[in-house]
């Protein structure tokens, strides 16, 4: 839970809209349609942020995925297997570089013309 808190802070600090769930369940049954990117943690129970990837992967194949997680061992057994990830980071991760390729998967996905909107 400090990790979604933190996460959050940073997130609403650098000026973006953040909405929070519970669980992948809960992701999933609110849908992903107004969702611009997911940040999701790779060691949730019963959906794993690898297999929320592909529902939302399925779902959204041009949004944005970042997994992060602090079980290091799991990460780079998983990686390698991961197609479609904009970014995998390690608790603790470093704010600027996360919020660096929030903005270049965004940029990408949304297009460049920004109006300033997060």
């Amino acid at each position: 839970m400090r990790l979604l808190e933190s996460l959050e802070n940073l997130l609403e600090s650098a000026g973006y809209s953040v909405r929070t769930f519970a669980s992948a369940k809960a992701l999933l049954d609110g849908g992903l349609s107004e969702i611009d990117c997911l940040i999701t943690d790779i060691g949730m129970p019963v959906i794993d942020g690898f297999e929320l990837l592909d529902l939302a992967k399925k779902a959204r194949p041009d949004l944005p995925v970042f997994l992060i997680t602090g079980r290091h061992e799991i990460g780079d057994q998983k990686r390698a297997n991961a197609k479609d990830i904009s970014g995998f980071f390690r608790k603790p991760f470093d704010g600027p570089t996360l919020l660096a390729a929030l903005g270049d998967a965004l940029r990408v996905t949304v297009g460049d013309d920004d109006d300033g909107a997060r």
